[in-house]
């Protein structure tokens, strides 16, 4: 990206000038020997341009070098001594509270910012800012400190980021075998739903005519893939992940496709956590390709359920209103059988019983915040989708038997229902799904035994003392 690489020699032009002219002009060296503390407050009262970059990149430069405790220790200075001007706060409120003007909600404002959201803002002037910030909220996701002081400091990342990375500041780029590979072996390590093993695998994920990728980009991060998603292109809605990557499927010319498939979305960012694109992603993804195959009819995920083992356990073992019968639990038991999965009979018994429960699990369940228990459900749910079908031992991968049980979902994306689907989750906290889907509720013990085709309360509220939430 020329324009890019431009743009970044003349940041580091501007800092290296700036640098002379900063230890040029201080006879002491203290610009040198100053801590980092002081080289904050030197950066926050700096005037100049060229200056400020300067004292940025040796803040940084600093940073880069810190050990464990060292960063836990920068992090807990920009905690502690960088918050906000608690006299001029003060002052603030009490205006506020005899004024009410604009003047005064502006005075609010400005006093009630965290002198370390400036002082980011002034780290991000230097070259590779925005990479080195983004790798400091990974340092500070990672710390085990979990204080009101380390939240406060994370919501101001979260902030700055929401604004730096907003979407029109995304590029959109096809990711193909013709991709340089350098940004192909980010793609290879950033995956986080299906394993590539190697350069083989990924040229059969990339090359064959009915496979697509798009990842999302930001100009001040050259060649980092923010967040990307995997696409087949099938004539129908495949049900089982070995349907996606056999190599030895057999390929489709891309204009016979009807349905594009988004099997795997992964966020490659750790220190941007929280910031949202995958949702801008796919709905431009699906602009994209109708616009470039008129043919393409459904747009579907085949997607993991990486809560629902989890939630089973608890369920299986869970005294408080039971939702399992005694005979539902001695099939469940099946589960712990490691090769349950290649006999027949015991896994038509547990599809039987699994398939109720994992609608319970998606249309019932709920977090203490009334949003849906699982986190992939959370996104593509919160994004507009319809929960549209359970496979049952759709991926057989040891992750998937971990965390799953093997069961993969289809989440189905119709612009035309998207923002409907949408309020209905956020306003009323209804998931939209199918009627298979709808139809698998109260198939198990308890459900039997009520007699109205009915599931207890959501087994969450029960451990958690709650009842209420969304309705399916």
């Amino acid at each position: 990206m020329p324009g890019t690489s431009f743009f970044s020699d003349m940041l580091q032009g501007i800092t290296e000038r700036g640098r002379k002219l900063l230890f040029a002009a201080s006879r002491s060296a203290d610009a040198v020997e100053a801590d980092l503390e002081t080289l904050c407050e030197m950066l926050l009262s700096s005037r100049g341009e060229a200056s400020g970059m300067a004292i940025a990149a040796e803040i940084l430069g600093r940073w880069s070098k810190l050990d464990e405790a060292g960063v836990e220790q920068f992090m807990h200075m920009l905690s502690e001594k960088f918050g906000a001007d608690t006299a001029k706060l003060d002052n603030a409120v009490d205006r506020y509270r005899t004024e009410k003007s604009p003047a005064a909600v502006i005075a609010l404002h400005t006093a009630a910012e965290p002198r370390r959201q400036e002082l980011l803002r002034r780290l991000n002037h230097a070259p590779s800012g925005t990479a080195k910030l983004v790798r400091m909220r990974q340092q500070l996701l990672a710390s085990s400190d979990r204080s009101d002081a380390y939240r406060a400091l994370d919501a101001d990342f979260t902030h700055l980021f929401g604004s730096w990375f907003n979407r029109g500041f995304l590029t959109l780029r096809p990711i193909d075998w013709s991709t340089p590979a350098h940004i192909l072996e980010k793609i290879i390590k950033y995956e986080a739903v299906h394993e590539i093993a190697g350069w083989e695998e990924l040229r059969r994920r990339l090359a064959p005519a009915d496979r697509r990728c798009f990842a999302f980009f930001h100009p001040r991060l050259t060649d980092e893939p923010l967040v990307f998603v995997e696409v087949a292109l099938t004539r129908s809605v495949p049900s089982a992940i070995r349907d996606v990557l056999d190599e030895g499927r057999e390929q489709i010319d891309p204009d016979q496709a009807t349905t594009a498939v988004f099997y795997s979305i992964s966020n490659c960012q750790e220190g941007l956590r929280g910031i949202s694109f995958g949702n801008f992603l796919i709905k431009q993804v699906v602009e994209d390709l109708r616009r470039d195959l008129p043919g393409l009819k459904n747009f579907v995920t085949l997607s993991p359920v990486p809560g629902f083992a989890r939630w089973l356990a608890k369920a299986r073992t869970s005294k408080a209103e039971p939702m399992l019968s005694d005979e539902d639990r001695k099939v469940l038991a099946l589960l712990d059988e490691p090769a349950w999965a290649g006999d027949e009979s015991a896994a038509s018994e547990i599809e039987r019983l699994l398939l109720p429960l994992a609608a319970h699990y998606f249309l019932i369940e709920r977090t203490a915040e009334g949003r849906p228990v699982d986190p992939v459900a959370r996104f593509h749910l919160g994004n507009g989708a319809r929960l549209e079908r359970l496979n049952f031992l759709g991926d057989r991968s040891t992750k998937a038997m971990r965390q799953a049980h093997g069961l993969m979902v289809n989440y189905l994306y119709k612009l035309e229902d998207i923002e409907a689907n949408h309020e209905a989750l956020a306003q009323r906290g209804e998931v939209t799904a199918s009627p298979a889907v709808k139809s698998l509720l109260g198939r198990t013990g308890e459900g039997r035994r009520g007699g109205k085709g009915e599931i207890s309360r959501p087994f969450a509220q029960v451990m958690n003392g709650k009842t209420g939430g969304g309705r399916a």
